[in-house]
């Protein structure tokens, strides 16, 4: 192919992974105003444009699509404390943390935490108001469970919130309680909004200037498109917040699912609102049907481990799902449902069994984690053409609560994903960060070391059965989530598409799977523009 010397891109000696199944791989590209005009073997150039870039034989991917994130959350987890392992591995470290963030902190200011799970904390319990009251007794605290889903709370943030033992648990939540009925500062599902309603509010400036700061390190994990799942519309309109965040620097392609509660109370959605070619736009309805496996909300059955009467907790109706789909169909968007327990996977699906989708292009209904579909489920999404969004990394990181909650057999049957693909759904990966026990809750290769291997950080199997190899688990977390995101012209490369990608340090293709979690970013490319570098890497030829 012969090529015009002065106005394109030329990237040569790659092992390009395109994620594109009629061109899987390639070894050189060109790239004109951001698109990739061609794409094939290098032998096949005739001549090089004077703007050549020699991938000197490293592996590379397609820009990876993160398809359920909370970047807000995770933009703002670095301003609290970290109460995950190594920092936080008892309460006793978590009560020091408080302590130490008090000493730091302007007075009466919140006291702000997220990631502990109790099953890697040497008491085998979660925290209680009495516990926090010992770091900070004047003070409010409020410490974010793994799951994002439970709170604890101290003393003082449960009397600002005028939660007592009389207060009654509020629809689709839970107020914890010791014998005497007295709260013991562990707020499940809707539970914990009535202290997050009355804590402080950060300014559209602030918010949009942290998701901005948190666009670099996700560009540092190859990651150049992201979504919202907890997107909403007051005291803030995301919105107008991810707009101003492009504007400071945010670079990634973006998807926002506004809350349906949020929607009820304020319709903000607009044809101009919901476009797909503009960087960030509105993609879909979000509702929860239960809550968390590891924190006990899931809505399961049969019941959680040891606990006969524990099915979890409901958290909508079929009602409340007939009304966002309709005003999802209305507006020619996704409905997006948070299910985890098999009973709220399959109100999802027998609420809209036999009804037809209104996209054409893309599934209407995505099931978010779907950690425990049966088959039955997963044949009537399969007929249906619902989509699964799941993160591999849960199982990964807490295979302690999941053992304790689900036992070692229940475990091994969670996140299906090779079942789901068997039957015909289409699934993508994602993080769900930072809704996590890990560290480092928004790196890839992490997820897609779990879904490999299905073994958890420790060594646990999670299910042998339902591992997928590494060009799935790539697929999944790129041309599969284009296709469910629905993000226009990105997830592989291929000739007309954005040239997104990333190169890798190492060949992620050809290592041990058990050392996927090593890998590590060294350049990202956004419309063929370098938009990260972990060092000087770039040879021009």
């Amino acid at each position: 192919m012969s090529i015009c010397k002065q106005s394109v891109q030329t990237f040569i000696n790659g092992k390009i992974f395109t994620s594109n199944p009629k061109q899987p791989c390639a070894s050189a590209m060109i790239v004109r105003d951001g698109k990739i005009m061609w794409i094939g073997e290098q032998a096949d150039l005739e001549n090089l444009s004077s703007n050549c870039i020699d991938l000197k034989g490293h592996r590379v991917l397609p820009g990876l699509i993160d398809a359920h994130l909370h970047p807000l959350w995770l933009a703002h987890a670095s301003t609290q404390i970290a109460c995950t392992p190594p920092l936080v591995t008892s309460i006793a470290d978590l009560i020091e943390q408080i302590r130490h963030m008090c000493s730091s902190n302007e007075p009466d200011k919140w006291i702000e935490g997220w990631g502990y799970d109790e099953g890697k904390l040497s008491e085998g319990r979660a925290p209680t108001r009495w516990d926090l009251d010992k770091a900070a007794a004047d003070i409010p605290v409020f410490i974010t469970r793994t799951c994002t889903h439970i709170a604890v709370v101290n003393s003082k943030a449960l009397a600002l919130a005028g939660i007592t033992k009389n207060t009654p648990d509020p629809q689709g939540g839970k107020i914890d309680r010791d014998s005497n009925g007295e709260p013991t500062g562990v707020l499940r599902e809707s539970a914990a909004d009535l202290v997050r309603c009355i804590m402080p509010v950060t300014s559209l400036e602030e918010d949009a200037a942290a998701l901005a700061e948190l666009s670099s390190a996700l560009l540092s994990h190859g990651i150049t498109a992201i979504t919202d799942l907890w997107s909403k519309t007051e005291p803030i309109d995301y919105l107008e917040m991810y707009k101003m965040a492009i504007k400071k620097g945010l670079k990634q392609r973006t998807v926002l699912y506004y809350l349906w509660e949020e929607l009820k109370k304020q319709p903000i959605l607009e044809p101009h609102k919901i476009e797909r070619e503009h960087q960030v736009h509105i993609g879909g309805i979000k509702l929860f049907s239960d809550g968390s496996v590891s924190g006990k909300t899931a809505w399961v059955n049969p019941p959680f481990l040891g606990e006969e009467e524990n099915y979890g907790i409901q958290t909508t109706t079929k009602e409340e799902l007939l009304a966002a789909a309709k005003a999802a169909k209305q507006n020619q968007i996704q409905l997006v449902v948070h299910a985890m327990g098999e009973q709220a996977i399959d109100l999802i699906i027998d609420t809209f069994y036999g009804e037809e989708g209104w996209l054409t292009d893309a599934p209407s209904i995505r099931i978010e984690h779907a950690a425990m579909p049966t088959p039955r489920a997963i044949q009537r999404a399969a007929e249906m053409n619902i989509a699964f969004v799941t993160q591999p990394i849960f199982v990964f990181a807490e295979i302690e609560s999941y053992h304790n909650n689900l036992g070692y057999e229940r475990t091994k049957q969670t996140y299906p994903v090779q079942s789901m693909l068997q039957a015909g759904i289409k699934v993508a990966f994602s993080s769900d960060a930072p809704a996590t026990a890990w560290a480092d809750p928004a790196n890839p290769f992490v997820g897609i070391k779990s879904a490999v291997t299905r073994l958890a950080y420790n060594g646990a199997d999670t299910g042998q059965e339902q591992r997928v190899d590494v060009p799935t688990a790539i697929m999944l977390y790129t041309k599969a989530a284009q296709e469910i995101t629905r993000i226009p012209y990105i997830g592989q490369l291929a000739t007309g598409y954005h040239a997104d990608f990333i190169i890798l340090d190492q060949d992620i293709l050809e290592m041990s799977i058990d050392k996927i979690d090593t890998v590590r970013v060294k350049e990202t490319y956004l419309g063929g523009h370098l938009v990260f570098q972990r060092d000087n890497s770039v040879t021009k030829c």
